[in-house]
């Protein structure tokens, strides 16, 4: 007789028994459901699984569709490896690489073409991709002898890959096929490519972009937006990346079994202070018009250590500099505009009281003495402490905040009388060919260890409030980021190594029965990538001491 299990399903709160081994696509027919847009997987205990999954023990499930984050990644990794199908069907021989994202797509080469890709080959890999989710392939994650994943993926040349399996310390591995082809990717998939039902490719500078759809309309594309500066920047670093023989997750990992860690460390945080006294060459330069910098950056990227350092360099050319942060001219919290769940939309600008920002800084302009506001958060309540400042000639005012290159922040001053900085942490290094490391990871993994350290908020909090902060970005920061004269990345080749320690037993405390279980342990298989790297070679002005601890500047 075969054994039943007792599933409970929290879209139709109802339960069913079923054999042992019953597919979370059989149960997603059992039970009824329908969502709005077609059914990608199911959280199973809060963990995202795709629809072919087995199911053998009691669980609780709940059907996801495109519109849930998880559904979105599933839906992305497998659209990824239709890409790389297709560009294999086409130039066997070359390589595809994932770069990173951007335009609201991911930026993709193609090496070994020996010639430039062109709109014709974009158009190509469009119709193949097409051929290959008309098919209908399945696709399958296997279990195997990790020395045979790592032959397997040495073969289809996929080194990066398979140099992550080898150090990883497992006997048994996962692959994914797809036809005759062979990859692997970070997460759970979705079982077949017919699923796939949206996606755009188009040329984009020396590549092309892979366009998805948007996460709350996945019947339409996310706009490809032009962001060169955006582009530039990711450039730069991935140039200094290939200087240092650090492009990815494997090769960080073998500079650090190698002990060349230290070394490391000091010429990432070396190119840091050379790009940030680049900047400070370039306010210097157009002084005798600039005497405001705007510094403005999403959550958790760094921007007030930005702006120390950038004091600090202002100085030895001879300028002085008062640093004001935008977040102390909050409107009192009873005045917090809330986002559509009802939650205070800090990232609003409507949280900011503007006209008083704006007198603020008309009479510093004009020469008087001014009281600077501190902010309290705890009683959400603007406050006044006897600070007040002045304005010299030779001084710049450094302005801080996320909202710093949206015009609307400064209405009554002069555009030419300020130098616009936008300050991110942009991820140099990959996880391997096909998988770029998401900036928001970064971020989020920051905020995290801070949160904790300074504000006694859990990760369950800070990973609940993170979609919030989120929407904020997307709506009132990135929008304006191409406003910017010079951007600034501040992430470091190295950093990930370094939280990994600070972060794994703050994710480790989030509890199965919480929905953000599924984020804390995605994050946990992330990071486990890395190997740890010690933090004490860190200098105490390096950006990651305002969220490690040990900076020698004031917060």
């Amino acid at each position: 007789m075969a054994k039943n299990i007792e599933i409970k399903c929290v879209n139709s709160n109802a339960s069913c028994n079923s054999p042992l081994g019953t597919t979370l696509g059989e149960y997603a027919t059992q039970f009824g459901i329908g969502l709005k847009h077609p059914i990608l997987g199911a959280y199973v205990n809060n963990r995202p699984k795709p629809l072919d999954y087995e199911m053998v023990k009691p669980r609780m499930v709940e059907f996801f569709d495109y519109t849930c984050r998880d559904g979105q990644r599933m839906y992305l990794r497998t659209l990824s490896f239709i890409l790389y199908a297709a560009v294999k069907n086409l130039w066997p021989e070359a390589q595809l690489k994932i770069d990173h994202a951007i335009s609201k797509g991911y930026y993709c080469e193609i090496e070994g073409l020996d010639r430039a890709f062109t709109e014709e080959d974009a158009w190509l890999v469009n119709d193949e991709m097409k051929s290959i989710i008309l098919q209908d392939i399945q696709i399958e994650r296997k279990m195997i002898l990790a020395e045979h994943a790592i032959e397997m993926l040495e073969n289809s040349g996929l080194s990066r890959k398979a140099e992550l399996f080898r150090h990883y310390g497992r006997l048994y591995a996962p692959i994914f096929t797809l036809g005759q082809h062979v990859n692997f990717f970070y997460g759970h998939m979705l079982n077949t490519t017919g699923l796939v039902k949206n996606y755009g490719v188009e040329k984009y500078y020396d590549g092309f972009l892979l366009r998805f759809p948007i996460l709350s309309d996945p019947e339409k594309l996310e706009p490809a937006i032009k962001q060169q500066k955006h582009f530039n920047i990711f450039r730069e670093h991935k140039k200094w990346a290939e200087i240092l023989g650090v492009e990815d997750i494997p090769r960080l990992n073998s500079f650090t079994r190698a002990g060349k860690h230290s070394d490391l460390i000091k010429i990432s945080e070396a190119l840091h202070e050379k790009k940030i006294a680049e900047i400070a060459t370039l306010i210097t330069q157009k002084h005798d018009k600039v005497n405001i910098v705007l510094v403005a950056g999403p959550s958790s990227s760094g921007k007030t250590t930005f702006s120390r350092r950038l004091g600090i360099q202002l100085a030895v050319n001879g300028l002085h500099t008062i640093e004001v942060s935008v977040d102390d001219f909050f409107v009192n919290r009873e005045f917090t505009p809330v986002d559509d769940l009802g939650f205070y939309d800090f990232e609003a600008l409507e949280a900011i009281d503007i006209p008083f920002f704006n007198e603020f800084l008309l009479k510093l302009m004009a020469g008087e003495e001014v009281a600077v506001p501190k902010f309290d958060f705890h009683l959400g309540q603007r406050t006044f402490n006897g600070k007040k400042i002045k304005m010299a000639k030779d001084n710049i005012l450094i302005i801080e905040g996320i909202h710093g290159l949206n015009p609307e922040l400064t209405p009554r001053i002069n555009p030419e009388n300020t130098f616009r900085i936008f300050v991110s942490a942009l991820t140099q290094i990959s996880i391997d060919e096909h998988t770029y490391v998401p900036t928001t990871d970064n971020r989020l993994l920051r905020r995290i260890i801070r949160d904790s350290k300074y504000r006694g908020y859990d990760a369950l909090t800070t990973i609940q409030r993170w979609p919030s902060v989120r929407r904020g970005e997307e709506k009132h920061i990135f929008p304006y980021q191409e406003n910017a004269d010079i951007m600034f990345n501040s992430a470091l080749i190295y950093e990930l190594a370094v939280i990994k320690k600070h972060a794994s037993p703050l994710l480790k405390q989030v509890k199965e029965n919480v929905r953000e279980y599924s984020e804390a342990v995605r994050l946990l298989i992330f990071i486990s990538y890395f190997e740890s790297i010690p933090e004490d070679e860190i200098p105490p002005t390096s950006v990651l001491r305002e969220f490690l601890g040990g900076s020698s500047f004031d917060y």
